[in-house]
């Protein structure tokens, strides 16, 4: 046999003892292998089968998720956001969270806006902060206590409160008992430097009531007669608002008339209806303000921009001197200058003011977009329920604090009369903070009350949560698990 027919043999026998796939590397070129070596190689090298699309492999192209659009982010980012504010819980936690922090933010913004009225009556810099702190308390104890009341023990309570708040009301008329505040006979005096001001628990007891009574009136299907509809919801209405605005507090009957709009709407009244109301009640408002020269002058000073040089709209016009000079982010949480004597009730109607000027439109926005978040919430309450009660209440609550809240604002911006109301669970005051706290734990009972929201509670005991999160997995015969 010739040399190199021996050598070829040789590396044929080499290189099929070889245990290992030859794939790695090719046959040299003249030397072809056998036919199961060969594909044995294709395969292992990748090469695709015939028939087979390239990019079907694995780690190839067409394996990979097909990539989305552009939009595919934003629109997710849509659907988590959609899917989260749909969950059982979403109104509980959206209620108690912004009412805390508005709550949290005005006595920050109190203690900053009143240190300067307080040194200046001779008290401690911490006088109006300490009794708002006390009033905030007491509040959150009642927002508690609401919160954890059944519904049905909230609507035995109506009677009560209404009955208790017309007599307090009646009670600060008589000479000798009742207190005037800023020309306002709508005072109690408690001792020392506690007051009192019935009519705040008056928009607590007209919806407590007002629901109650509508709520039984539609479960006997008498709300589709105009006579049931009215009466006698507006009478006691109109009661309310006499007695308050025999003290002169024209804010808070404009306030209570707004809740009385927002029942009658909830309720389904006929326009013809509502608006006959409405007249009534604009007929009314403008012979009260027509006959009072202090009315008349506060109407005068929307849209004012400096005050007249006898001093008149002094307050309007400082108050847009320190929203516009707060800038984007204030000039920073004490630093404001208007407090210092220039503009009146700092710490109370015009609190708003001081925010802008202190925080700038960051802060008076988020302000905003918490009071946004709570009317939300009490929206989404209202239309959820099946209770005729909560729908009344709740979208009375939520209609009560939305409208003080524009109200306060709009006078401060200017583009509303200033009507004298606080802004609601901010300002200093608390005759106001306790009836606000206490509707606010009205509205967390009712988004507690949902059935959905029930069951999903009731999934986060621990006990429970322990059973349906456990594996239950039979026990194998050798004892593992």
């Amino acid at each position: 046999m010739p040399a190199d027919e021996r050598f070829a043999v040789r590396r044929d026998r080499a290189r099929a003892s070889v245990p290992c796939p030859l794939a790695a590397a090719p046959a040299p070129s003249g030397v072809p292998l056998p036919d199961g070596l060969a594909l044995r190689g294709r395969l292992a090298t990748g090469a695709r089968r015939p028939g087979t699309p390239r990019g079907s492999g694995r780690g190839g192209p067409g394996s990979r998720t097909p990539r989305t659009g552009r939009g595919g982010g934003p629109r997710r980012t849509y659907e988590r956001a959609r899917r989260a504010w749909d969950r059982p819980l979403t109104a509980y936690y959206v209620i108690l969270g912004s009412s805390l922090l508005i709550t949290v933010l005005g006595l920050v913004m109190v203690y900053s806006a009143s240190m300067i009225k307080a040194l200046d009556i001779s008290k401690p810099a911490t006088y109006f902060f300490g009794k708002q702190f006390l009033a905030a308390v007491i509040g959150g104890a009642l927002m508690l206590l609401a919160a954890r009341m059944p519904v049905k023990l909230h609507r035995a309570l109506a009677y009560p409160i209404l009955m208790v708040t017309v007599f307090l009301m009646v009670l600060v008329q008589v000479p000798g008992i009742g207190m005037s505040v800023n020309g306002n006979q709508n005072w109690l005096y408690l001792g020392g430097p506690f007051q009192l001001q019935p009519s705040e628990f008056g928009k607590l007891a007209l919806i407590l009531w007002g629901a109650d009574l509508l709520a039984r009136k539609q479960d006997k299907r008498l709300l589709t007669q105009w006579k049931h509809m009215l009466v006698p919801l507006v009478p006691v209405a109109f009661m309310l608002l006499g007695l308050i605005m025999l003290g002169g507090d024209m804010g808070t009957a404009i306030i209570l008339t707004a809740i009385l709009f927002g029942l009658l709407w909830l309720a389904g009244a006929p326009t013809r209806l509502f608006a006959g109301v409405l007249g009534a009640a604009a007929a009314i408002a403008f012979l009260l303000i027509r006959t009072s020269p202090n009315r008349m002058s506060r109407l005068a000073c929307m849209g004012v921009s400096e005050p007249d040089p006898e001093g008149g709209c002094w307050q309007a016009a400082h108050g847009i001197y320190a929203l516009a000079s707060g800038g984007w982010f204030g000039s920073g949480l004490g630093a404001s200058v208007e407090k210092w004597g220039q503009l009146p009730e700092p710490h109370t109607d015009f609190i708003f003011a001081i925010t802008g000027e202190e925080l700038g439109l960051a802060g008076t926005l988020s302000v905003l977009a918490l009071f946004a978040a709570l009317g939300y919430a009490g929206i989404r309450v209202a239309g959820r329920t099946e209770d005729p009660f909560v729908r009344f209440a709740a979208g009375g609550v939520t209609t009560w604090i939305t409208a003080q809240a524009v109200i306060n604002i709009g006078a401060v911006l200017g583009l509303l009369p200033i009507a004298g109301v606080p802004l609601p669970l901010f300002s200093y005051g608390g005759s106001a903070l306790l009836p606000t706290m206490f509707a606010v734990g009205l509205m967390i009972a009712f988004a507690r009350e949902d059935p959905a929201a029930k069951a999903a509670l009731a999934m986060r005991k621990p006990g429970v949560r322990w059973k349906t999160m456990r594996r239950r997995v039979k026990k194998r015969p050798s004892g593992e698990r």
